[in-house]
């Protein structure tokens, strides 16, 4: 696989594996944008990559992947404090798998942003959603080790 796949199949693994480790935490997990959405689920809305390094050296590239976590329909109480909870917990899994990516890259949260009126622009008529933007970045240097 190419980096890029490498990256998402890392965001899914550890979004697997964080909802197994804590079992009503998520719902679904989808590789993609799914064709509904079933509260808690997370999912990867986008791959953004910014600059790509080349040099005489390693080429070192920085695929940025977009997840969604959607706790529920609005931003009570009850779903931020969840959320919140979610949110610390899936940082503190990421960091103790920074390797999902491979054995020559590191994937990390480089960005936490709420989203409380989230609306899925490509589901007819879907509700406003309460929702957080994890931002994960994979780091390879292609040629060398980081």
């Amino acid at each position: 696989m190419g980096f890029r796949q490498d990256v998402r199949a890392a965001a899914v693994t550890l979004l697997t594996g964080f909802k197994t480790a804590n079992d009503s935490a998520l719902r679904q997990i989808y590789p993609g944008r799914p064709a509904s959405i079933y509260p808690p689920c997370a999912f990867v809305d986008a791959i953004n990559e910014a600059a790509i390094v080349t040099t005489r050296g390693p080429r070192l590239r920085s695929p940025a992947v977009d997840i969604i976590v959607i706790q529920g329909v609005f931003d009570s109480d009850e779903a931020t404090a969840k959320q919140d909870e979610l949110v610390d917990d899936f940082l503190d899994y990421c960091r103790a798998h920074f390797d999902a990516a491979g054995p020559a890259s590191v994937v990390t949260v480089d960005r936490v942003e709420d989203l409380p009126a989230y609306v899925p622009d490509w589901i007819e008529g879907a509700p406003v959603y309460y929702a957080t933007r994890l931002t994960l970045v994979g780091i390879q240097a292609q040629g060398g080790l980081i």
